[in-house]
């Protein structure tokens, strides 16, 4: 172990604290680099130059640059020229290196400016620094998936990061939501800084709100804040009690997870994403008479769905809530069901099939909704969701005649907060069925997934779980009837 005096006498890095709760850097590998180290740094005895264009470069810029307790930073030529130049020699003289140490970069034009900084072949020759304030509560982000990956520009943020006592979090892709390692770490640290390095990370509100979600802690089945396309759905439909209305219906609460496990089996036994089960209950049922509200659909109390609602999360299913409005509003009976669509693994369906004009009546004709009504239900579910921080939200729209989502072009689905899936829930023969797939998948809008519907009676056959997934867009949702 040193000697006190011995540390004392090292020389050491001198921290500074990011003033702004997030950042996003961007630009140049010099622009990002030596952003960064202005960051996080007021001063280090050594600094580390490379050349950008060479992963070997990098690395063993940054074996060096750790060995020294030294900020790496990046140029993109070998030699500097112009506004780059200016950029790292800006970045060093920030930093009052008194070595400076480069690799695959020509350091003499560095340092013609620099009278208080000399130029260092030998790294082993220096005396490691010290950090005397190591930066608590201030997060970098990267994008690789190990400190021996990444590119040039994430090598170097990283080294830079733990030369100032920042914690590094590698992620494997620039949506951190999608990491449940990292939203396990940043719920458990809750950093008061962070830095993200790219501009894919931005802007700098996404990165913010991204965060306050991950901090949270809170996860869907499988793992993660976002749904597709890093799972695939499974559902039985139906009510519970009902026989009639579904395979969700036909057995127990218990009875219904063991069989929503099982048919997600066979698909898990065969996909390349992992399979979660789920139940998709018909919340609102269209019925024949008006009932006390003149609206043609009978309402399931919260009180009657939530024990099934509970038993599913706690299984690790996912719940939809489907509506059959009659001629109630899809928004009206959403905001019935607020209390349970504020927990995590719950989503909502709208099915127009049983949405009704003032004259009309179930069974008659097949119902339809227009655009503005469906989004006025997606900017609600939307907020909803951002207000309490959740992770993203399933809204299933059903749709089997391109006459039941009446200007469906317009469709709302600038919502990252929302997955959207058009579930294609005709029914007949697999001919029959594929030619509505590609109908509806044709006139669907950009920003959205689709989904399939199995009818274990009135498909002649249904499809077994290989045909199913042999559609494109393979489906990310399958639900049974």
């Amino acid at each position: 172990m040193s000697h006190p005096r011995s540390q004392a006498a090292r020389p050491a890095v001198r921290t500074r604290q990011p003033a702004a709760a997030a950042s996003v850097l961007s630009g140049s590998p010099a622009a990002v680099t030596g952003g960064l180290a202005r960051l996080l740094l007021s001063a280090a005895p050594t600094a580390v130059v490379a050349y950008a264009g060479s992963a070997a470069d990098a690395a063993a810029a940054s074996a060096i640059a750790r060995r020294a307790h030294a900020p790496l930073l990046l140029m993109s030529g070998r030699a500097a020229t112009g506004t780059e130049e200016s950029r790292i020699r800006s970045a060093i003289r920030a930093l009052a290196p008194r070595a400076l140490i480069t690799v695959g970069v020509d350091g003499r034009a560095l340092v013609a400016g620099l009278p208080g900084t000399k130029l260092v072949a030998m790294s082993r020759a220096l005396t490691p620094a010290v950090n005397g304030r190591p930066l608590r509560g201030v997060t970098v982000l990267v994008r690789a998936s190990s400190p021996a990956t990444g590119s040039a520009t994430a090598i170097a943020a990283a080294t830079t990061a733990e030369a100032a006592g920042a914690r590094v979090i590698y992620l494997p892709s620039f949506d951190l939501q999608t990491d449940p390692a990292a939203i396990s770490e940043l719920a458990a640290t809750r950093p008061q800084r962070v830095i993200a390095v790219g501009s894919r990370f931005g802007p700098v509100s996404l990165l913010a709100y991204r965060l306050a979600v991950a901090e949270t802690g809170v996860q869907l089945p499988g793992g993660g804040q976002v749904l597709f396309p890093m799972r695939r759905i499974v559902a039985l439909y139906g009510s519970p009690g009902t026989a009639a209305l579904g395979a969700l219906g036909q057995q127990g609460l218990a009875a219904s997870i063991a069989r929503a496990r099982a048919v997600a089996r066979k698909y898990a036994a065969i996909s390349r994403i992992p399979v979660i089960p789920a139940f998709e209950i018909i919340a609102t049922i269209a019925q024949g008479s008006p009932g006390r509200n003149g609206t043609y659909s009978y309402e399931s109390s919260v009180r009657a769905l939530r024990p099934w609602i509970r038993a599913a999360a706690k299984a690790g299913l996912y719940v939809t809530l489907d509506l059959q409005p009659g001629r109630a509003s899809f928004l009206t009976q959403a905001k019935h069901y607020r209390s349970l669509l504020m927990l995590p693994d719950v989503g909502l369906a709208l099915d127009p099939e049983w949405k009704l004009g003032p004259r009309q009546l179930p069974l008659r004709q097949i119902g339809s909704v227009g655009i503005g009504e469906v989004n006025s239900v997606v900017s609600w579910l939307a907020r909803l969701t951002a207000r309490y921080r959740l992770p993203q939200k399933l809204l299933e729209l059903h749709e089997f005649r391109l006459t039941m989502i009446r200007g469906i072009s317009r469709l709302d689905t600038r919502h990252g907060d929302l997955a959207v899936v058009i579930n294609m829930d005709g029914q007949g023969a697999p001919r029959t069925k594929q030619q509505t797939w590609a109908a509806v998948v044709a006139g669907a809008p950009h920003g959205v997934f689709f989904g399939w519907k199995d009818f274990y009676v009135k498909d002649t056959p249904m499809l077994g779980p290989r045909a199913t997934l042999r559609h494109r867009p393979e489906p990310v949702l399958i639900s049974y009837q």
